[in-house]
């Protein structure tokens, strides 16, 4: 499952650094993840960067983009292979 910003963001700019997929950027109003290159962070870390950085927890599952672990390995795999 990807991630998601709710519009809570406040826009500090400490998730998109944080993200080893290069899945977060700037978007119109606030921060968008880009759920193509999201991986949850599986294949880097053992949870969500961008989770556990961020000071207003408006970074929730996407409940449009269920993806297993292994799913999310699979991505990690192909992206990493790129």
């Amino acid at each position: 499952m990807a991630l998601i910003i709710t519009d809570e963001c406040i826009n500090c700019d400490v998730c998109e650094p944080e993200c080893p997929n290069g899945a977060i950027s700037a978007g119109d109003e606030i921060y968008v993840i880009d759920p193509d290159l999201c991986t949850e962070c599986v294949g880097h870390y053992d949870e969500p960067q961008c989770q556990q950085v961020c000071p207003v927890d408006c970074i929730p599952l996407d409940p449009d983009r269920r993806e297993s672990r292994e799913e999310l390995m699979a991505k990690y795999e192909r992206l990493s292979a790129t």
